[in-house]
């Protein structure tokens, strides 16, 4: 495969005919936090809520996430494609057609959905369809996937609002995807609160400089 041909595979989602075949068995992970100590998939106090965050680089995003008061716990790993069970080296490929994506468990007593949205809305620039800076490719797209209709509703009004922002700057249509959650496939465990482990390591957010509007209720 050449250069371009490989560019334009990361730059598209992939059919089912050509996405990588995956595997039955799931990735091993890490059972716990790295910074929390808190588990990562499940057994989490009643009434807490979750959301699929994707933002580009999923090593930033979720550090952004874990240092808020209210959420319990996060997560990194893949969601929105097709392959079963990939590895990062697969959605690296773009035959995956997976986002990489952030799990926020969070208590939603004592920070809102809408609170997280704008955290979201801000922290990245949702304009760029298929990349996030220098970060190219269907895996560094920005989704939301919600675990309910009235969230769903929610994370809608608040494009409407930051769309508004946005163009009242000049600056273009958003592009992220907003979809019921799909599958999510945990990362290995060297990605799981990756700038924990490696507080160096690099960080590829950048956001438009445009607050959301957004109210910070609900």
């Amino acid at each position: 495969m050449s250069f371009l041909d490989s560019y334009r595979k990361k730059m598209q989602m992939p059919s089912p005919n050509e996405a990588l075949p995956g595997r039955e068995q799931t990735i091993l992970t890490a059972a716990t936090h790295f910074v929390s100590g808190r588990p990562l998939k499940g057994n989490w106090p009643e009434g807490y809520k979750r959301i699929l965050l994707g933002m580009g680089c999923f090593w930033g995003a979720e550090r952004l996430f874990w240092e808020k008061p209210g959420v319990y716990v996060t997560a990194v790993g893949y969601a929105g494609g097709v392959t079963p069970n990939p590895t990062y080296e697969e959605t690296c490929t773009g035959l995956t057609g997976h986002a990489e994506m952030v799990l926020i468990v969070y208590d939603p007593k004592e920070i809102s959905l809408n609170e997280l949205l704008a955290l979201f809305w801000e922290e990245h620039d949702p304009t760029q369809g298929m990349r996030q800076g220098n970060d190219i490719g269907t895996t560094y797209r920005s989704a939301i996937y919600t675990f309910d209709d009235a969230d769903r509703d929610m994370a809608k009004k608040s494009r409407d609002d930051y769309q508004a922002a946005l163009m009242a700057r000049g600056l273009g249509p958003i592009t992220t995807e907003i979809a019921d959650a799909p599958v999510f496939y945990y990362a290995e465990d060297y990605h799981q609160q990756y700038l924990a482990k490696n507080p160096n390591g690099y960080c590829g957010l950048k956001g438009t400089g445009v607050s959301c509007p957004i109210s910070m209720a609900g």
